[in-house]
């Protein structure tokens, strides 16, 4: 099955997810990413300045023109506020990866959760066959909420990824989280896992 391109905006019951546009380097960098704390466990160093912003939304749009889907800020429905950013970032046509980040006001109400879930949609409406996530061994509240998602546990990747925020240039263990979805000729992808 070919890949279908995702929709550029998608609305969840609490949330707006859509493509970064260049006008949102202010807010993303305020929000979250220039953030000590908000970006300790990610894989992007810390936003420092404005120039490392742009990069990210210019990241971004290679991204959404090179495949189905791309990073997706997250907002608000309710008032338009940013808090935060997920998204897919494809290796094949038939594997991506996801994950999230959100600003510390946004934490502990169920919002990743949500946002995670638009995500495995757009994963499975795309034709990806092989959606996953790692985070770092200890970021139990990443962890559970890739479990609330209906992700499934693979194991613990030795020294897999270094943590730019956290310990630069000295890789950490990390969890690699799954879901697998099916699809047969003219049916839609259903997750077995």
């Amino acid at each position: 099955m070919p890949p279908t391109r995702a929709p550029e905006r998608i609305e969840t019951d609490r949330l707006t997810l859509r493509r970064p546009a260049p006008d949102d380097a202010r807010a993303v960098f305020q929000t979250y990413a220039a953030d000590p704390e908000v970006t300790r466990y990610v894989g992007f160093p810390r936003h420092q300045r404005m120039e490392d912003t742009h990069a990210f939304l210019a990241y971004s749009d290679r991204q959404w023109t090179t495949w189905p889907a791309g990073p997706y800020l997250v907002h608000l429905r309710s008032t338009g506020a940013l808090l935060g950013a997920s998204g897919l970032m494809f290796e094949t046509s038939l594997r991506a990866a996801t994950g999230y980040v959100l600003a510390r006001a946004a934490w502990g109400q169920g919002y990743a959760t949500e946002a995670l879930g638009a995500m495995v949609e757009v994963a499975r409406t795309s034709g990806v066959r092989r959606l996953y996530a790692v985070c770092h061994a200890t970021h139990h509240a990443s962890a559970r909420v890739l479990e609330k998602g209906g992700f499934t546990l693979e194991g613990t990747l030795r020294r897999y990824a270094d943590f730019p925020n956290l310990t630069p240039g000295d890789p950490c263990d990390c969890l690699c989280f799954s879901r697998i979805f099916e699809f047969s000729s003219g049916t839609e992808g259903k997750c077995v896992a």
